[in-house]
C-alpha cells in the first residue's frame, strides 16, 4: 500500500510538472492537498488548476516579498489516512510553510493535529464543519483556517430559505451517516428550520460509497409528506437520490442540498436535477468572477463546471498571498498571525474579516443557486436575520 501511494504522489508531481529537488531559497513552499482520484476527483481536480492559475498570476506579477510562490500538490484520493501521509510528507521532506486544501471537513479534521503538531497553516477550502477550526474539547485548532462560512451558518441559510423563501413547513433529510460534513449540516438545518416554524417529518441516513439504492429511505420520505427533502451531502449519491425520488413517482417534492452541488451529477441524475436549490458560496454569474473564468478556460480549455472548488481554492491561494505579504517573511507562525489577524481583505468572491476566537470568515452572505437547463444559475442571495 505504501509503495501505491508513493507511485501516485510521483504521477502528481509528474503531471503538474514540480519536483522536490528542484526547490531553491527564492521560493515559497506551499502544499496543496486535493482529491484528484476517487469519488471527489471532479472537486479535486478543478481545484488543483484553479490553484495552479492563481500561483501563475501571482509570480507573474513578481511573487510575493519578491519570492515566487511554488506547490507541492498531493492527492489524497478522497481518503483522510491518504491526506495524513501527504500531510506528513510535506512538513517533513518537503519543508513547505503553509498548506491549502482539502475540500472536505473529514479530511481538514484528520490533518489538523498534524497542523498544530508541525505549526503550518493550513487552509480548508470548502470544508464547513466546525471541528475543523474548534476541537471537540471547545479549543481553537491555532493552525486551521478555512475560506468557507461553517455548517452552523449553511445549516441556517438552507432552513431559512426552506421556510421562508419556498414558504415550505415540512422537510424531510437524507444524509450521509459516515460524513462530518453531512452530519453537522443535517443537524444545524433541523435546529434551524425548527426555530422557523417548520418540521423534520423525517430523517433517514446511508453510507456512501457503499449504498446505491436508496429507495427504501426514499419511500418513507413519500410516505412522510414531506414537502422538501433536504440533501447536505456531498459527490454522486446526491444524483442517485434524486434520479431514484423521481422515478418513484416523487414529483411534487423540492430539492435542497448545500455547497456539494456538483455539475457532474447532470450526468447521473438528468431532468431530475431541474428546479433544485443549492445554498452556496458563490454564483458564475458574480460579474467579480468574469477574469477568472476567462482566464481558466483559456489556460485548461474547460467551463470550470465545478466553480464553487475553483474559486475558493483561487481565493484561497491570494488569500495566503495576502497574509505572507503581511507578515513581513516567510515563516510558518507569522504567517498563522496574518491569516488570524485577517479583516477586510478583498478577494474575488467576497471581502474577508476572520473571527480571531474561531478562525471562521464572517458575515458571510450566502447565494441560492436553481438548477435549470444543465447547470446552476443565480436565484437570489440570502442572510440570515
Amino acid at each position: 500500500m505504501r509503495k501505491i501511494f508513493v507511485l501516485a504522489l510521483l504521477a502528481v508531481f509528474a503531471v503538474t510538472g514540480f519536483a522536490a529537488g528542484a526547490m531553491a531559497d527564492d521560493v515559497i513552499k506551499v502544499g496543496y492537498l486535493a482529491a484528484l482520484t476517487g469519488d471527489w476527483a471532479a472537486y479535486g481536480q478543478t481545484e488543483l488548476n484553479a490553484a495552479k492559475l492563481a500561483v501563475a498570476e501571482i509570480n507573474a506579477k513578481g511573487g510575493v516579498l519578491g519570492k515566487q510562490i511554488q506547490l507541492f500538490p498531493y492527492d489524497f484520493r478522497t481518503r483522510p489516512e491518504d491526506a495524513v501521509n501527504a500531510f506528513r510528507r510535506m512538513a517533513e521532506n518537503d519543508k513547505v510553510v503553509a498548506v491549502v486544501g482539502a475540500n472536505g471537513s473529514g479530511i481538514n479534521i484528520a490533518t489538523a493535529p498534524l497542523a498544530n503538531r508541525y505549526k503550518i497553516p493550513q487552509i480548508g477550502t470548502v470544508s464547513t464543519n466546525l471541528l475543523v477550526t474548534v476541537n471537540d474539547q471547545g479549543e481553537l485548532n491555532p493552525y486551521m483556517f478555512r475560506t468557507c462560512f461553517t455548517d452552523p451558518y449553511q445549516g441556517q441559510l438552507i432552513a431559512a430559505f426552506t421556510a421562508k423563501e419556498l414558504k415550505k413547513n415540512t422537510a424531510a433529510v437524507l444524509y450521509d451517516v459516515g460524513s462530518d460534513y453531512a452530519q453537522g449540516l443535517r443537524e444545524f438545518f433541523m435546529k434551524y428550520y425548527e426555530d422557523y416554524g417548520g418540521k423534520v417529518v423525517a430523517d433517514q441516513g446511508f453510507r456512501a460509497g457503499t449504498d446505491v439504492d436508496f429507495r427504501a429511505q426514499l419511500t418513507t420520505i413519500r410516505d412522510s409528506k414531506a414537502e422538501v427533502l433536504v440533501l447536505p451531502n456531498m459527490g454522486k449519491e446526491m444524483a442517485l437520490i434524486m434520479k431514484q425520488a423521481r422515478e418513484l413517482g416523487m414529483n411534487d417534492i423540492i430539492f435542497v442540498g448545500g455547497d456539494g452541488y456538483g455539475e457532474f451529477m447532470w450526468e447521473i441524475a438528468g431532468d431530475a436535477m431541474e428546479n433544485s436549490y443549492w445554498i452556496n458560496h458563490v454564483a458564475p454569474e458574480d460579474p467579480a468572477m468574469a477574469d477568472f473564468f476567462a482566464n481558466y478556460k483559456k489556460t485548461y480549455n474547460d467551463e470550470c463546471k465545478e466553480f464553487v472548488n475553483g474559486i475558493l481554492a483561487y481565493d484561497s491561494i491570494y488569500w495566503l498571498a495576502d497574509a505572507i505579504e503581511r507578515a513581513g517573511k516567510v515563516d510558518s507562525t507569522a504567517i498563522k498571525d496574518a491569516l488570524e489577524n485577517t479583516v477586510n481583505v478583498q478577494l474575488h468572491h467576497a471581502v474577508m474579516s476572520i473571527d480571531p476566537a474561531t478562525h471562521n470568515p464572517m458575515n458571510k452572505t450566502g447565494v441560492v443557486l436553481v438548477a435549470k437547463d444543465g447547470r446552476a444559475q443565480f436565484f437570489t442571495r440570502i442572510q440570515p436575520e
